[in-house]
C-alpha cells in the first residue's frame, strides 16, 4: 500500500489557505458593527433632551387642554369617529384618553412609548377610563413598532427633542401611515438639550424622512410659545 505524503508546496498552499480565512474573519468582525452600536447611535449631529422619568401627574394640569387648544389639534389633524391614531411618547396617556373618546369603539388609539412603566401606566389608566380602544407599545428609539399602513394621524406631542433617532423613527412612522394621513408635532423652540428644538430644525429633518410641511400654528401660554407643525408623506 502506498501511503500519500504531503509535499511542501501542498503544505504552503495550506497554510496560505488557512491564513485567508483567518484574515477575512478579521475583515468580517471589523466591518459588521455590533446590534448595540446600530442601536446607540444618532442620526443627526445634533444633542438630544433626556427623556422625562418623572412624575406623570405632571401631565394633568387642567389648563393642558386649553393652552394646547386639543380640540382644535385633532380637527387640524382630522382625527374623528373611526379615525386610527399613534400617540408618539405617550407618557401618561393625556392625549391617548382624549383622542380614545373622540374616535370612539369604531377607531384605535396606539400609545406608544420606549419607557416600560409608562406602557403599564397607560395600559392601567384604560381600564380604568374603560377605553377599550387603546392599545399600548413599548417601543424602540428609531421604531414605533406599528402595524404598516394601519393610521390615519399620528401626533407627537413635547417629546419630539428627546427621540434619539428622529429620522430613522420619521421613517417608520411613514409607513406605518395611511394615504392622506397626517403627522402633528407639537414642541418649543430650544437648542435640542433643554426640552424644545427649533421649529426650523424639525422642518428640515422630517424632509429628510420624507414629509412635506403643510400647515404650522403657535400657541401662546403663560409659559412661553409652542408651535405646532403638521406634515404629510410626500410620497
Amino acid at each position: 500500500m502506498h501511503h500519500i505524503r504531503p509535499t511542501r508546496i501542498s503544505w504552503v498552499i495550506f497554510a496560505t489557505l488557512i491564513l485567508s480565512l483567518s484574515a477575512c474573519a478579521g475583515a468580517t468582525s471589523q466591518t459588521q458593527p455590533s446590534p448595540e452600536a446600530s442601536q446607540t447611535s444618532s442620526d443627526v449631529d445634533r444633542p438630544t433632551s433626556k427623556p422625562y422619568t418623572g412624575d406623570l401627574e405632571i401631565f394633568e394640569d387642567r389648563l393642558r387642554d386649553r393652552n394646547l387648544q386639543i380640540g382644535r389639534v385633532m380637527d387640524v389633524l382630522r382625527i374623528e369617529l373611526g379615525s386610527n391614531v399613534a400617540d408618539i411618547g405617550a407618557g401618561s396617556g393625556w392625549f391617548t384618553s382624549r383622542a380614545a373618546r373622540r374616535v370612539g369603539s369604531s377607531g384605535r388609539v396606539y400609545a406608544v412609548d420606549i419607557n416600560r412603566d409608562y406602557i403599564k401606566y397607560i395600559e392601567a389608566r384604560a381600564e380604568r377610563e374603560k377605553l377599550s380602544n387603546v392599545r399600548a407599545i413599548l417601543g424602540k428609539e428609531d421604531d414605533p413598532l406599528l402595524p404598516q399602513q394601519s393610521v390615519d394621524a399620528v401626533l407627537i406631542l413635547k417629546t419630539y427633542h428627546e427621540i434619539a433617532q428622529p429620522i430613522r423613527l420619521l421613517k417608520q412612522l411613514r409607513q406605518s401611515m395611511r394615504s392622506g394621513a397626517r403627522l402633528g408635532i407639537i414642541d418649543r423652540n430650544g437648542t435640542g438639550s433643554d426640552h424644545g428644538l427649533d421649529r426650523d430644525t424639525v422642518v428640515s429633518e422630517a424632509r429628510r424622512a420624507g414629509f412635506e410641511l403643510i400647515e404650522q400654528y403657535d400657541f401662546v401660554k403663560p409659559d412661553g410659545m409652542d408651535y405646532f407643525l403638521v406634515f404629510r408623506s410626500n410620497r
